[in-house]
């Protein structure tokens, strides 16, 4: 008899331990704990020496961007979440560029620079918080999984409020340029997107965090099911159900891919592997040699427009 109680007991251990594996697993990779209102004076840059030694030029889009006039707007999700954005209009009637953030990033960190270089073009824009960051509601990070159908939702938002006759460019840097990937191969996409720009995209959520995985030196075939795993039971979702590379394979509209060869976070052969995966023939690469993660427009910028006025005419929004 107890020779049971302690099998049982071990066994036992086994599974806690193992739920207790999973929970870790779930919280580091998905988990976006509540995010506090920043004050005036405070701006957010992405981790990482790189970013911080560029301090003053990142932040510089940041303070032009608080300055201009824009409209808070919301939309609720498709299961109920409060997602917040920004609509800051430089022309009546031109096209709007919807901008998704990257990983734990936000709308104002991420994509400050990107408004500015929309209006260079003279394009809207309109800066949404992902479900689980910034102004948003929610706590989970599901790779575009969720957020492709919160884009969109965005979309279907700016044809109610502009009309039926609005152009819209789906943008979106690192996990945002995943989300608009995804969206990009829906059979719900609406004619009104002529066009997406995906900066620094990975090829599939399994990809991207089993290279991190690596990163960090440890078993990626041991601790990807685990995560995998956690996203299902904590999460609810299925990272095999949206994959930007297969979305690719199915798109019919023109698609702007930008990298840097330097990019630790994101390998450039991703971008690589997206552009050849893209079924529309009216599609674009621009591989920068210098620069970090999502650094590509800032280190880039010639190299950067020249190729979006190029993709504008594939679109129609000369």
């Amino acid at each position: 008899m107890l020779g049971l109680w302690i099998t049982l007991g071990v066994v036992g251990g086994l599974i806690l331990i193992f739920f207790i594996l999973l929970l870790v697993c779930f919280l580091m990779t998905f988990y976006s704990k509540t995010r506090t209102k920043k004050k005036l004076q405070e701006y957010s840059l992405p981790p990482g020496k790189v970013y911080l030694a560029m301090k003053d030029q990142l932040i510089e889009p940041m303070k032009k961007t608080r300055a201009m006039h824009c409209q808070k707007v919301e939309i609720i999700s498709f299961d109920g979440l409060i997602l917040k954005g920004r609509y800051f209009e430089v022309k009546k009637g031109a096209p709007i560029e919807l901008m998704m953030h990257g990983y734990r990033g936000n709308s104002e960190t991420d994509l400050s620079v990107g408004v500015l270089r929309a209006h260079s073009l003279g394009h809207n824009v309109l800066l949404v918080d992902h479900r689980g960051a910034g102004y948003s509601d929610g706590h989970i990070i599901t790779f575009g999984v969720k957020e492709s159908r919160d884009c969109l939702s965005w979309i279907n938002f700016i044809i109610e409020k502009f009309g039926k006759d609005v152009k819209i460019i789906m943008a979106g840097i690192s996990m945002g340029a995943a989300t608009v990937m995804i969206a990009a191969g829906s059979e719900n996409l609406p004619k009104n997107v002529v066009g997406v720009v995906a900066d620094c995209g990975y090829t599939t959520a399994e990809d991207i965090i089993k290279k991190v995985v690596k990163q960090l030196h440890l078993p990626a075939k041991v601790f990807y099911p685990l995560i995998k795993l956690s996203a299902k039971l904590f999460g609810r979702f299925d990272l095999n159900d949206a994959r930007p590379i297969d979305s690719m394979k199915k798109c019919k509209i023109p698609v702007a891919f930008f990298h840097t060869e330097e990019d630790n976070f994101v390998p450039s052969y991703m971008s690589k592997e997206n552009y050849e995966a893209c079924a529309c023939s009216e599609k674009h690469i621009h591989i920068t040699k210098e620069g970090e993660h999502g650094l590509c427009y800032m280190v880039d910028s010639k190299g950067y427009i020249d190729t979006l006025k190029a993709f504008a005419k594939d679109c129609g929004i000369e």
